[in-house]
């Protein structure tokens, strides 16, 4: 059967990537981001993909994009004129926050600053119980009064979020009616529609988050659809969302608060297919750009998953210093560290590494671009990982003396270091960071790293990830084909998808079993009709979860539940299998204590083929080459000689041992004198710890 001709693209801090399927085979490339217009880096990527595969655009008949531009825009605070409309008393709740201190011990601690000020929060009259019950009905008069006021205030968007509305949307909907008759052209996200969830906090800035970024990515969604037309590419063009699937560009535009981790949910996916085709139920997703870098724990070829993240936080690997966007979305811990990311000394004389980012604009200093601050990609290129005549395939010239010259200006002249020793000192902090991030994420899930297996991907990676496999203890890493763009292959081996979510709380002495049934075929009929907006012929699955605590406790744990569970329910085996998630996390139950439900979620999906397993091949051949080039090894100390390898000259069973650089146009695999690797039969590239490769 003819495979249809897909295009995969992914926006990043630093790089646009693009994959494209045609034929049989993937075509790549890696452009640097427009940031002004980020749709002429679109076009650029997909007229050098089609022109590799000897194709016009208009033949492409898939486009599934993914982007930074949501995140970059609620960190940035570029987003539309908002006003935020909510019950009488509750206006100041996205300043108070929890009230919790993320940094218990400092006396100077500043909490960031709400999305919206103060002036464009907004109150009416009206109020509902927590079960949904009008305890005061809303005041249609006041609402239309506040309607013609803000009309006049020229708002872009509203955001309307009300208590517990998520058990009641009556009144939210009463209100988004009145300010539509008032202001007609004026975008209007709903709490109840964008996160119906408890906890007013995190579901109030969802929805304020929302509506802060629609105007603008609705103007991107329509201009690149527009771009892709005039180009030749006039076919159906869907989105990433944050929770690993895919929707359509109609959904994306209303709901654009789920495309905020979109790129980075592509690459966990594509981590979960290469973990599939090599059986291995514990990795460690590491994915490495120009810019932050992207850790997820996947078991069982799927993604951990969570229903509230953070962006834009203020305190590195603090929890509560960011904002909280309570949507589903795969769980992972993201920092800022990439190729692009900046060093420093700080007052302590201590090197400091990110979050800021060189990006594409002006790069790091080697891009000759008018960088002049050291970036990991300068000290990358001085210890010798990177070839400067070969970076990006050719397509960027890398220029040695102006790494040297900012490492020597930053850092060494202040540390009394030279070039060497000062790229040293960054490469090893940046890589102690990603090495921090990854165990408090794996202490945080009661999982030990030593047990899993690192994939590797995104145009840095490869470069850092036998390192870090040295920090943290893991003794195998596997670097995909296709490595370097790794998101935007993940983007097409993604199934169509929507969660949708309910608060119903229900502690297990009040168990309704009919009202259960209800609520799930409601959330049924609309994830599965978000999917069929994708996709009106396909088979759809469903999964299912609850969220359950123990009475008292202040979170939940997710729970799956099978399809028979969520037709007919019962309390006792709702329990059971709660119980059994608990011990398996924190090692005990909790006698004497009733459980409750609090959140309840159906995920809609398209099922995807089964990868093929690939199998190990017995016969090593080992593989030396007569080019080499000094390469710093962190782990000795000391530059050695390595030798330089065409990845596209390895066979499958090809064994090369460390100290080498296997080097491709997309990156470069970095292989110390620590480990040794082999080429697998699809191409995948398996570093291990020197002699547990067949014995050799």
């Amino acid at each position: 059967m003819r495979q249809a001709i897909r295009l995969g693209v992914d926006i990043g801090g630093t790089f646009t990537d693009a994959v494209l399927e045609a034929n049989g085979q993937r075509y790549s490339t890696k452009v640097l981001t427009t940031y002004g217009a980020p749709e002429d880096a679109i076009l650029e990527s997909m007229g050098q993909v089609c022109h590799k595969a000897g194709i016009q655009p208009d033949a492409i008949e898939q486009i599934i994009h993914g982007t930074t531009l949501a995140t970059n825009a609620l960190i940035e605070r570029r987003g539309a004129k908002t006003a935020f409309i909510t019950t009488k008393g509750f206006r100041d709740v996205i300043e108070m926050r929890t009230e919790s201190r993320f940094e218990q011990y400092d006396l100077n601690l500043k909490l960031p600053d709400p999305l919206l000020p103060r002036n464009r929060r907004y109150v009416v009259e009206e109020r509902l119980s927590a079960s949904g019950d009008v305890l005061i009905e809303l005041d249609v008069a006041g609402c239309e009064a506040l309607a013609k006021k803000l009309a006049k205030a020229h708002y872009e968007s509203i955001a309307i979020g009300l208590l517990h509305s998520y058990v009641n949307d009556s009144h939210e909907k009463q209100i988004a009616d009145i300010f539509r008759q008032h202001m007609p052209s004026v975008l209007i996200s709903l709490s109840s529609s964008v996160s119906p969830q408890m906890r007013e906090y995190e579901r109030f800035n969802t929805t304020i988050a929302n509506a802060y970024i629609q105007p603008l990515m609705k103007a991107y969604l329509d201009r690149l659809k527009g771009r892709l037309q005039a180009a030749g590419a006039d076919c159906p063009v869907f989105l990433m969302h944050s929770g690993g699937g895919i929707i359509s560009l109609e959904s994306a535009a209303a709901f654009p608060v789920r495309l905020v981790e979109s790129g980075p949910a592509g690459g966990a996916i594509f981590a979960a297919e290469i973990a599939a085709r090599h059986q291995l139920n514990k990795v460690l997703s590491f994915d490495m750009g120009g810019t932050t870098a992207k850790i997820c724990l996947i078991q069982d070829h799927t993604p951990k998953t969570a229903r509230v993240f953070e962006v834009a936080r203020s305190y590195r690997f603090k929890k509560g210093s960011g904002m909280p966007i309570s949507i589903p979305v795969i769980d992972m811990v993201e920092i800022g560290a990439g190729g692009g990311s900046l060093a420093h000394v700080d007052q302590l004389r201590q090197i400091r590494v990110g979050p800021e980012s060189a990006g594409s604009e002006p790069g790091p200093a080697c891009y000759g671009r008018g960088g002049e601050h050291p970036a990991v990609t300068d000290a990358d290129l001085i210890m010798g990982k990177l070839d400067p005549d070969n970076f990006a395939g050719g397509s960027i010239r890398l220029e040695t003396g102006k790494s040297a010259a900012a490492l020597n200006a930053h850092i060494g002249q202040i540390l009394d270091m030279d070039a060497t020793e000062a790229a040293w000192g960054l490469a090893e902090v940046v890589d102690e960071n990603m090495a921090n991030a990854a165990r408090v994420h794996a202490i945080e899930n009661g999982e030990d790293l030593s047990e899993y297996t690192m994939i590797a991907f995104g145009g840095a990676a490869p470069l850092h990830a036998a390192r870090l496999c040295e920090k943290l203890g893991i003794a195998r890493c596997l670097v995909p084909t296709g490595a370097g763009v790794g998101s935007a292959i993940g983007f097409l081996c993604a199934p169509f998808s929507f969660e949708a979510n309910r608060s119903v709380f229900m502690p297990m002495r009040a168990f309704d079993a009919e009202q259960i049934k209800a609520l799930f075929a409601e959330m049924e009929a609309e994830a599965a009709g978000f999917v069929r907006s994708c996709d009106g012929q396909a088979d759809i699955a469903l999964e299912y979860k609850i969220y359950m605590r123990y009475a008292g406790q202040g979170w939940e744990i997710a729970v799956p539940i099978s399809a028979a569970d969520a037709s007919q329910p019962e309390a006792s085996r709702f329990l059971a299998r709660f119980e059994e998630d608990y011990k398996r996390l924190f090692g005990r139950t909790v006698q004497g204590m009733e459980a409750e439900i609090t959140v309840w979620s159906v995920n809609a999906f398209t099922p995807t083929a089964k990868p093929e397993t690939v199998q190990d091949v017995t016969a090593k051949t080992p593989v030396e080459s007569q080019q080499s080039r000094p390469c710093f090894d962190p782990a000795l100390g000391q530059a050695v000689p390595a030798q330089i390898i065409a990845r596209d000259m390895l066979a499958a069973g090809s064994l090369v041992d460390g100290p080498a650089l296997i080097v491709e146009d997309e990156t470069t695999i970095v292989l110390p004198a620590s480990r040794q690797a082999t080429a697998a039969s699809d191409g995948t590239i398996d570093i291990r710890v020197k002699g547990q490769i067949n014995g050799h």
